[in-house]
């Protein structure tokens, strides 16, 4: 995988770093309990991300699991570039090797403009 560092000319306040999962039903309270104990901190820990939140998507199909959706916040380009290049790719091999395919990801980078 090859990842590219996001740029932008849009004088901002903070961005956010959202990450979309679904989770299989027979593991969801598992997951969360381990995005909350482990997985959370060590991004944290990373020191790139200010605060974070944890959001239970609601009026979706829950047939193929539970959505959440994680938004970590950060106040420049360069601190999630960093996270980007040098942090993510261990913690996302780690959450791939502790719930295999029972948990898709789906990202996104949005600008807080208002």
């Amino acid at each position: 995988m090859i990842i590219v560092p996001f740029t932008s000319n849009y004088p901002f306040s903070m961005i956010v770093y959202n990450i979309t999962y679904l989770v299989d039903h027979a593991i969801h309270e598992k997951w969360l309990e381990w995005m909350k104990s482990q997985h959370i901190p060590e991004m944290l820990s990373t020191g790139h991300f200010e605060r974070f939140q944890i959001l239970r998507l609601r009026e979706v199909d829950e047939t193929e699991g539970i959505s959440y959706a994680i938004q970590f916040y950060v106040s420049t380009l360069d601190e999630y570039n960093k996270y980007i290049l040098k942090s993510a790719p261990a913690l996302r091999l780690k959450a791939k090797e502790q719930w295999g395919d029972r948990v898709i990801g789906f990202r996104t980078l949005m600008e807080i403009v208002h």
